[in-house]
């Protein structure tokens, strides 16, 4: 099995983890979050959103926590936005890396933003667009790439469509997602086969989610296909609104672990990043999904 050298992780628990909370957490644990999480040696950080407060109201506040962040050289701070009026209030927040999201499943695009895949191309290519002029960079998200809540399997052919697209629109990397978590090692295997036919494979992420406790096989089973970039969130935060049942992202701390010990470098220090994780679950009165972070925290503290 030959694998990377190194795997950069793209932490998404402040943004796809947050957004899922039943309370609203405020912007001073999001900041001190984020910016633990960047002195655990982590360098791409999902910072937040700019879409509606009234559908994401756990994402009201990004552009008060971008404005109380220190700097941070080195470390990227993307945020989400769905359309143009998002773009306007990421720039005047001084973003300079932007994500854009689409959907593999017909049924799941009318669910989440209320219109056709075809239709969502409409909206985010002018903001694209609109974020290259102006010197950002855009990374692309493929949701329900290996299944969807409402159409059961997705096929890999309408995946890569998908993602070729959004490398057509000026994505510069295109994150696949397994939204519901139901995906197994093969079948993730295979799809990331089928999308690097039309994708380089170095463009591509991926963004595991562990309902079913698969997420890091599903990830060992793509490395040696040349994916480096892989997407988590710390305790494994998150889940999906519009996915009843469906879990958060894999556990940052139990991806790292997993690599560390495979010899696989990430430049992230295991022991501080279960430290920020311990701080957020404390905020949040519950115990990390993370095994790595409970087993971290029953034998020694961090």
């Amino acid at each position: 099995m030959t694998c990377p050298s190194r795997v950069r992780v793209v932490e998404v628990g402040p943004r796809d983890g947050l957004q899922n909370e039943p309370v609203i957490v405020p912007a001073d644990v999001k900041v001190a979050l984020i910016e633990a999480l960047a002195g655990a040696g982590v360098t791409t950080i999902e910072a937040g959103s700019f879409v509606s407060p009234r559908w994401v109201p756990q994402m009201a506040d990004t552009a008060d926590v971008l404005a109380r962040l220190r700097s941070m050289p080195g470390v990227s701070l993307p945020v989400l936005v769905p359309n143009l009026q998002g773009l306007d209030r990421a720039l005047a927040a001084g973003v300079r890396e932007i994500a854009v999201f689409g959907a593999a499943s017909e049924s799941f695009s009318r669910r989440n933003i209320n219109c056709s895949i075809a239709e969502s191309f409409d909206r985010f290519a002018p903001v694209a667009g609109a974020a290259r002029a102006a010197g950002l960079r855009v990374r692309g998200y493929v949701s329900c790439v290996l299944g969807c809540p409402y159409e059961g399997d997705v096929s890999a052919d309408a995946v890569a469509k998908v993602a070729a697209a959004l490398l057509a629109m000026g994505c510069y990397e295109i994150s696949l997602g397994d939204t519901i978590g139901t995906g197994t090692p093969r079948e993730a295997r295979q799809l990331i086969e089928r999308v690097a036919a039309d994708v380089p494979i170095d463009r591509l992420a991926l963004h595991f989610h562990d309902t079913y406790g698969q997420a890091l096989a599903n990830i060992l089973a793509c490395l040696d296909l040349g994916v480096s970039v892989v997407d988590a969130a710390v305790v494994g935060l998150g889940g999906c609104p519009y996915a009843r049942g469906a879990t958060g992202n894999v556990a940052t701390e139990d991806l790292v672990y997993m690599l560390d010990g495979m010899g696989i470098e990430t430049g992230i220090d295991l022991h501080a990043l279960a430290r920020a994780g311990q701080s957020i679950s404390r905020h949040l009165d519950r115990e990390p999904a993370s095994k790595v972070a409970r087993a971290m925290a029953a034998t020694a503290d961090p």
